[in-house]
C-alpha cells in the first residue's frame, strides 16, 4: 500500500488546494473588501498550504487507526488548526490589518472544515495510489 502513497497524497494536496484557495479568495475579499488582497492572500497560501497539507498526509498516513468518520473529523480538526494560523498570518501579513486576518481565520473555520470533510469522503471512495484496499461504507 505505501508503494503509491505518496502521489496519492500529492493528488489530494492539489485538489484540496483547489478548493480551499477558491474559498480562502472569496472570503478575503468580502472581510477586505478589496478583490485584490483577496487574490493576493488566495495566492500566497498556494505554496505554503501545499507544503503543509503534504506533510499533514504524510504525518496521519503513519497514525494507527483505522478509516472511519472518527479519523475524518480528527484529521479535519488538525488540520484546520495549522491551515487557519497559516491564513490568519498571511492575511494579516499581505493587508497590513490583524483585524483582517483574524476575520478571514475564524470565518474560513467554518466553511474550510466543510469542505474539508466532503473532500476527505470523496477521497476515500477513490483507491488512486492504494493497492488492494477495500472501501467500506
Amino acid at each position: 500500500m505505501q508503494d503509491n502513497s505518496r502521489k496519492r497524497h500529492i493528488a489530494k494536496a492539489i485538489t484540496w488546494r483547489i478548493v480551499g484557495t477558491i474559498d480562502t479568495i472569496i472570503l478575503s475579499w468580502l472581510i477586505s473588501g478589496d478583490p485584490l488582497t483577496g487574490l493576493k492572500i488566495g495566492f500566497a497560501e498556494v505554496a505554503t498550504k501545499m507544503l503543509l497539507y503534504y506533510l499533514h498526509e504524510r504525518a496521519w498516513f503513519k497514525v494507527p487507526m483505522p478509516e472511519s468518520n472518527k479519523r475524518h473529523l480528527l484529521k479535519t480538526v488538525t488540520w484546520r488548526m495549522v491551515g487557519t494560523l497559516d491564513t490568519m498570518t498571511l492575511a494579516w501579513l499581505i493587508s497590513g490589518d490583524p483585524l483582517v486576518g483574524l476575520k478571514v481565520g475564524f470565518t474560513e473555520v467554518l466553511t474550510k472544515m466543510f469542505f474539508y470533510y466532503l473532500h476527505e469522503k470523496a477521497w476515500y471512495k477513490i483507491n488512486y495510489g492504494l493497492e488492494n484496499r477495500k472501501v467500506h461504507d
